[in-house]
């Protein structure tokens, strides 16, 4: 009967695909970016990314995209833009009524119908003044603050994502004075993979929380689904990370701690982070030390590039795909992968140090009055600890035993007694 009235289909659980959360993360260094400004621009780049990320939203309407930037001395967001607690809530204005403050929604925030919308209401845009039409300056330049473009034949994501990449990418190139460049080589890596973190646990919890319940099971479900193995078995909210490099690794070696954090926190919340190195001219990929261990480890895929201005060929063809689908393709992979550490003490990169046995801190030489520089451990050194290592060829056991067997061989091969040529046997009781 429930064949004939159709009742079955409304019965069925309809399985819709979990959607794909893809953050990449962009190294604005200054320095790298000046070196490669005859092979890809900074500009050009992000261009290419801008379409990288188009074609992910592309690929399913429920994926989501966030960029950062790593920038020198800080790490900020490029997409989402930093909004107040108040419009992250969907509360637009506070009104008081008879000294009672109550938050009043935004009906745009709250419907999702009108979210959607790309062309504004009737009544709004006769009461909005027209836009005046673009005026030039002296100078002939067009005025920044009257070129608008209100395309509606765009799709409304990638407007969105479009112009808030390039409105606070510009904001932080303008703001970024020299000293800033000067003081540091390095960028922020370990913070933007902080944020990138704490943003994708964030959208975590809420994709459970609305598939689930409240915030406390939601959490719940989000530790046992991550307990499983595999990304296709679990029902939440796949992640992962794409780190476009530009600056040596050898720089990030007073980041070693922090970044051995999140990059052991992915592995724990099955996050691949994939890297996509730009080689500086007259550089070599023997630095990138850090980031061939996390591609490593979270079983990301490494791309050193050797071409820039193939950048989005290798986006499109290498890093689009999902990570359910790769386990179908064939993946570029790298053997030869550096698992050397960076000391403790001095940040450098070493190939044979001493291991603190109580917290595991690494050193180049031994410390000072044998005491741990992390946790202040007194560890006891033997006198022959701290100098150069030396290894000791091993004996070969048995070295005169070849020359008696073949003594004994020629002694019976001549028809003489084996036993003349052996040692004297020990005489028995008389």
């Amino acid at each position: 009967m429930d064949a004939l009235d159709g009742s079955e289909h409304f019965e069925r659980a309809t399985e819709e695909t979990a959607p794909l959360l893809l953050t990449v993360i962009l190294d604005t260094n200054p320095a790298s970016w000046d070196l490669l400004e005859e092979t890809i621009s900074l500009d050009k780049a992000v261009s290419e990314i801008l379409v990288f990320l188009n074609a992910h939203l592309a690929s399913n309407y429920t994926n989501k995209v966030a960029l950062l930037a790593s920038h020198c001395g800080s790490a900020q967001w490029l997409f989402p833009s930093p909004r107040s607690s108040q419009q992250q809530q969907g509360s637009a204005t506070v009104e008081s009524t008879n000294g009672v403050r109550r938050a009043v929604a935004d009906p745009d925030v709250v419907e999702p119908t009108k979210r959607l919308r790309i062309n504004p209401p009737q009544d709004r845009a006769l009461n909005e003044p027209q836009q005046k039409p673009r005026t030039k300056e002296a100078n002939g330049n067009i005025d920044p603050g009257l070129k608008t473009d209100h395309n509606s034949s765009k799709y409304r994501p990638f407007r969105s994502v479009e112009e808030e990449v390039v409105t606070n990418l510009k904001t932080l190139v303008q703001t970024t004075r020299p000293s800033d460049v000067s003081n540091s080589t390095s960028t922020m890596i370990a913070g933007a993979l902080t944020l990138a973190l704490s943003y994708i646990n964030r959208e975590m919890l809420s994709y459970a929380e609305a598939r689930g319940g409240p915030r406390a099971a939601a959490a719940e479900s989000l530790q046992t689904s991550v307990a499983r193995s595999g990304m296709a078995e679990r029902n939440t909210l796949q992640a992962r990370i794409l780190l476009l490099s530009v600056s040596p690794s050898s720089d990030l070696a007073k980041q070693y701690i922090p970044i051995m954090n999140t990059i052991f926190a992915c592995q724990r919340l099955t996050i691949p982070i994939d890297i996509c190195q730009i080689s500086l001219p007259g550089s070599t990929f023997n630095s990138t030390v850090f980031l061939q261990q996390a591609c490593d480890a979270t079983k990301g895929i490494y791309i050193p590039i050797t071409a820039p201005s193939a950048l989005l060929q290798y986006l499109l063809m290498a890093f689009l795909p999902s990570p359910s689908s790769r386990a179908q393709l064939m993946l570029p992979t790298r053997i030869d992968v550096d698992f050397r550490a960076a000391c403790f003490c001095h940040r450098r990169v070493v190939d044979i140090g001493f291991v603190c046995s109580i917290c595991l801190s690494i050193f180049c030489s031994v410390p000072e009055g044998g005491d741990c520089l992390v946790c202040g451990t007194h560890l006891t050194l033997s006198k022959e600890l701290g100098g150069k290592p030396v290894v000791v060829v091993k004996k070969k056991k048995g070295g005169g035993g070849g020359k008696k067997r073949k003594n004994r061989a020629l002694v019976t091969a001549l028809g003489g007694d084996s036993q003349s040529a052996a040692s004297t046997p020990t005489p028995g009781p008389s």
